[in-house]
């Protein structure tokens, strides 16, 4: 189950993972706009961050194809309209930090809620959420983009709680923040001067780079976040 799959990555993955034979069903939301990508394993719906409901919902129709075996969160906010990554505390406002925790922890918080009791038991499954490396406070040395780093972190501290109860509850469960790179989409467009040569990813190669990584993880890695080469970025 992907929610964000109306956006680049968010698409990429679903199309990968519709691809995929492992997969019977995948069940993929979007907030915006309807699917663009048929086919006869794709479930769309659609829902809203801020509307318990509308997720609570979505994840109830999905179990019609039975529990979940991964569950991805891929919807992010970094500038929107009026909504701008602040280059001094000057610029911080208390609308662009409610908007950014809305989107960036509080949304992925309330689809964990609901998913958590939908995963398959007594098996490996995984809940995954796109954060971002500059959500690390360990290895934060530029500063700035307040809402954005901010709310990132807020979300990295919540996979953390959640992989700890998880470990309790469904000891084969694994809970991850993946850090995806720069990705050649909207959200990144305004600040892709400054990237690396090669650094910059299709969406179609970091889905690739994520479900790789998200093949190969192991219950020990649960509650950490991981780069999109499988490294660990500190919290």
């Amino acid at each position: 189950m992907i929610f964000g799959a109306g956006g680049g990555l968010g698409a990429a993955l679903t199309q990968a993972l519709c691809a995929d034979p492992q997969c019977a069903a995948v069940h993929a939301g979007s907030r915006r706009r309807d699917l663009e990508t048929p086919h006869s394993k794709l479930r769309p719906f659609r829902f809203a961050l801020e509307d318990e409901d509308s997720i609570a919902g979505s994840i109830r129709d999905a179990l019609q194809d039975g529990p979940l075996h991964l569950v991805l969160v891929a919807t992010g906010l970094l500038h929107a309209g009026n909504v701008q990554p602040e280059k001094s505390w000057r610029a911080i406002s208390a609308a662009n930090l409610q908007e950014a925790y809305l989107v960036n922890a509080v949304g992925p918080a309330l689809i964990a809620k609901h998913a958590f009791a939908a995963l398959a038991p007594q098996t490996r499954v995984v809940f995954g959420v796109l954060s971002a490396r500059v959500g690390s406070i360990t290895d934060n040395r530029l500063g700035g983009w307040h809402a954005y780093r901010a709310s990132k972190a807020a979300l990295n501290m919540l996979v953390r709680n959640f992989a700890i109860e998880l470990a309790v509850k469904q000891p084969r469960a694994i809970c991850v923040a993946l850090h995806p790179g720069t990705v050649d989409t909207p959200l990144s467009a305004p600040f892709q001067a400054n990237v690396k040569p090669g650094a910059l990813f299709t969406p179609q190669q970091s889905a690739e780079h994520l479900l790789r990584v998200i093949d190969g993880l192991e219950v020990t890695r649960s509650g950490t976040l991981i780069a999109w080469d499988g490294s660990t970025i500190p919290f």
